[in-house]
């Protein structure tokens, strides 16, 4: 009798676990796109509405109706202090993409190289690691920090997108840093009439990411 019970239960024990996996389904991951971002992604000097991400939002609910853009940039934000906050934003956000837009302040304060570029790269790993795709923002310092100095910090961009096998997008302010109608008066920010050329340079990696 218990021979003949037991045997039974081993039977159907496949099935049960099955219907148990139906009932209670992993959630899927969000479809999110997480841009960690500075002063540029914050919109420093204009609505938050008229920043190149609330742009993006707007664009992929048309292109990609299924996503969601959330803007987790902060003004004066360095690769240090989104190191701090990556782990709590990858658990709240799930997201399936992150977008790093990072450096500019690190550059200005004169981060060591080394240690600009191993943050910049933890910030990848822990993405992926998240189960994110990740892009990385190119970004240039003026060449009064020295040309050795503001060479090697823009190299550090496309150094670490290869080693970590992240997608480079160009230098986010390309056809905007050189027109001065197109940057605020700090001569560091882009104008809100700048920000559409803004996400323009961004999308077509954004679009590869999301492929």
């Amino acid at each position: 009798m218990h021979r003949s019970l037991y045997r039974l239960i081993r039977a159907f024990a496949p099935l049960g676990l099955l219907l148990l996996i139906l009932a209670n389904p992993v959630p899927a991951r969000a479809n999110t796109l997480l841009v960690v971002g500075d002063s540029i992604s914050a919109a420093l000097g204009m609505s938050l509405e008229q920043g190149w991400v609330a742009l993006l939002a707007g664009r992929m609910a048309e292109s990609h109706p299924g996503y969601s853009v959330v803007n987790a940039s902060i003004s004066g934000e360095t690769t240090d202090g989104a190191l701090r906050r990556l782990d709590r934003l990858l658990q709240q956000h799930q997201p399936s993409v992150v977008l790093i837009e990072l450096g500019g302040n690190d550059g200005l304060r004169g981060f060591p190289i080394n240690r600009f570029r191993n943050n910049l790269r933890q910030l990848a790993l822990r993405s992926q690691e998240a189960g994110a795709k990740v892009i990385i923002a190119a970004i240039r310092i003026p060449p009064n920090y020295g040309s050795r100095y503001a060479t090697s910090f823009y190299d550090s961009f496309g150094l670490v997108a290869e080693e970590t096998d992240s997608i480079l997008a160009p230098f986010i302010l390309e056809n905007i840093a050189t027109e001065p109608e197109l940057m605020q008066g700090d001569g560091i920010h882009p104008t809100a009439e700048a920000q559409q050329t803004l996400l323009d340079n961004l999308f077509p990696s954004i679009e590869k990411a999301l492929q």
